[in-house]
């Protein structure tokens, strides 16, 4: 029976705490009765902010028990962020995890008139909180307990009053091009969506995830919620967003999601510690790794492999794959997806050529996540794979990708106008992005639609996908491209501190910090390196070979969600860039070397500082079809 059986596990003070499903039930029914206790109603919003904690999952499902509507806030929200998700889908309840995120709601509650009262669940440092409308979690439970026995019978009757089609939660959208959008998806929406996919990948009761990702983000919300309570497996909820890799080896999940730049940075990690490693070791591991490249893929999609190479990438997996796995806390994984960017054909290569299935998929918030996925045996770096169950794929005349599929979401909340923008009335969903389908019917997904442009000349300008090609890079963190209705492409660069920081001290090159580090001449040499392989690829692809790299520059400081300059999912805001930078791409399109800066920049205890700089900007070879240099 599921009931006894682990749901829910969290790491507190080094000690792993887990609760079943029976448990996780009772805890559920006293937050649920409690708050309907306080007068929470069938449609109110309960907004819940903080880490990944088994309390604010309960509080989720909570909510959902009365008949109300979850509202989940990224924690890093600023205040005026957090005012405005929290003013614009009329929640009455927040819970909040500890004494910042209290604090913040405390700041804009004036701004909030609909909020009514705050929940917290840590209660150090709240001693003090002694607002009428503050509660502890635990009051709030204890007060539900009393209330679920003084009105026997009303839990039961609010399950039974809830449908498939009733909201079932509201995610903001990460506000790239404006305002967050709230997503309104249903419980069919996500019970259907997670249940097809449990089926696809064959799921069960038995795996393993780790919930560290936001839970005001979607595929949390599938992965670590819906789909676990579909399959009854358990999820484990790090101590600290400072502890996830600790944690993750200790658990060793076997179901694991992680965007590419999560992948990215243990293999920088691993590269930079190999590095460091005697020699006798750096020869053992490249001679195995050499290997692998070659034939560990092959042996992963059931392809035929000699038995000699066999024989010997199991003496690899003795000595360097098995070790290697197990310090990461990969030795488990049954299934790894990756999105919301490209990554990188090494990085791929890398982690599938120790044996990982790790596979790529393709979804959205306005999705409830799925759209496409990778099947076994047919995973490849240039694709996001098929459609996934019940979904349906068709390519407008101009490129762009429409889907349509049980987890359609219901709407933008009070955005009629958006959502009618966005959802055709026979529920087809404009995705915006620019794809088309290769001749095994792989969908491949080149940019968004509408950032897809023209140079002068006429040759495609794809903005995101030439970012994602340099930021393969490991010493490229992030890039901003520019070239639309321009003669050239010309790039910003943001360095990666940690992996170039780690090769300037090889070749005792001293740096104060970022800004120095970035406007060294070897730093630059470094990155034009890059810069020009990418141009080389470029100029072997007929839609791309134009829009080759002419002129760039290294940022003098780290693009930043706290300065506006990105999302929370650290999506490049293009428009806030082009306008506070619009001096920068000036000078990229015209013949200046060199342009001086100031800029303001805010620290991570929120205090701002001003630095200067002289940028250097530089020109790139450029290649022809057929890999000569140009002019």
């Amino acid at each position: 029976m599921r009931g006894s059986r682990p749901a829910i596990r969290e790491k507190d003070f080094g000690i792993w705490q887990a609760w079943t499903w029976a448990e996780s039930a009772k805890e559920i029914r006293a937050l649920a009765c409690g708050l309907a206790a306080y007068g929470f109603e069938t449609g109110d919003r309960l907004a819940i902010i903080g880490d990944n904690r088994p309390h604010l999952y309960w509080a989720m499902v909570a909510a959902q028990f009365d008949g109300g509507v979850p509202v989940p806030v990224y924690q890093d929200s600023v205040a005026e962020e957090m005012q405005f998700v929290l003013e614009h889908a009329d929640a009455r309840f927040a819970l909040a995890e500890d004494q910042e995120q209290v604090d913040k709601l405390l700041e804009i509650k004036d701004r909030c008139p609909k909020l009514e009262l705050i929940i917290y669940k840590d209660s150090r440092g709240m001693r003090a909180y002694d607002q009428p409308f503050i509660h502890s979690l635990e009051d709030v439970q204890e007060k539900g307990r009393q209330f679920d026995a003084d009105h026997p019978g009303f839990a039961e009757e609010k399950i039974n009053a809830g449908k498939g089609s009733d909201i079932a939660i509201m995610l903001y959208t990460s506000g790239t091009t404006g305002q967050p959008k709230g997503v309104m998806l249903s419980h069919d929406n996500l019970i259907i969506t997670a249940r097809n996919g449990v089926n696809q990948e064959g799921l069960h009761e038995d795996e393993e995830a780790l919930a560290y990702l936001p839970m005001a983000w979607v595929g949390d919300n599938l992965f670590s919620l819906s789909q676990a309570y579909v399959a009854g497996f358990c999820v484990s909820c790090p101590e600290s967003s400072e502890t996830v890799l600790t944690d993750l080896r200790e658990i060793g999940p076997t179901y694991f999601f992680a965007p590419p730049r999560i992948f990215e940075n243990i293999l920088t990690t691993v590269t930079i510690r190999m590095e460091d490693a005697a020699p006798f070791k750096q020869k053992t591991f490249k001679y195995f790794m050499e290997l692998a490249g070659r034939v560990g893929t092959r042996i992963l999609d059931g392809e035929e492999v000699s038995l000699f190479d066999r024989l010997r990438y199991m003496v690899g997996n003795i000595l360097i794959y098995g070790p290697l796995k197990n310090v990461l806390g990969f030795s488990r994984f049954r299934i790894a997806y990756t999105a919301g960017e490209a990554i990188g054909p090494e990085i791929f290569d890398f982690y599938r050529s120790l044996g990982i299935n790790i596979k790529q998929l393709y979804g959205s918030t306005e999705a409830s996540v799925l759209i496409t996925t990778q099947p076994n045996g047919e995973v490849r770096v240039d694709t996001v794979g098929r459609p996934c169950p019940d979904v349906d794929i068709r390519i407008e005349d101009n490129g762009e990708v429409m889907f349509k599929s049980p987890g359609v979401f219901v709407g933008y909340y009070k955005n009629d106008e958006a959502t009618a923008e966005t959802k055709t009335p026979d529920g087809w969903v404009h995705t915006g992005d620019a794809g088309f389908f290769d001749a095994d019917g792989h969908l491949k997904i080149i940019d968004r639609a509408k950032d897809v442009g023209k140079l002068n000349d006429g040759s495609m300008f794809a903005p995101k996908y030439l970012e994602n090609k340099l930021k393969f890079f490991p010493f490229v963190k992030e890039v901003v491209a520019f070239g639309n209705e321009n003669d050239y492409v010309a790039v910003f660069i943001n360095i990666d501190l940690e992996a170039v920081g780690n090769w300037a001290e090889r070749r005792n090159l001293a740096y104060s910090g970022y800004t120095d580090l970035a406007g060294r001449n070897e730093v630059y040499d470094l990155i034009q390196e890059c810069v020009e392989r990418v141009n080389a690829d470029l100029a072997t692809d007929e839609h791309l070979s134009g829009s080759q790299i002419k002129r760039y520059l290294i940022l003098h400081k780290e693009l930043d969600a706290d300065d506006g300059e990105l999302t929370r999912t650290r999506k490049v805001r293009r428009n806030f860039i082009a306008e506070r930078y619009e001096e920068l791409i000036d000078a990229l399109y015209s013949d200046k070397t060199h342009i001086p800066v100031e800029a303001e920049v805010t620290f991570e205890d929120g205090r701002k500082g001003l630095i200067k700089a002289d940028l250097e900007i530089r020109e790139a070879v450029r290649y022809d079809p057929a890999m000569k240099e140009t002019a």
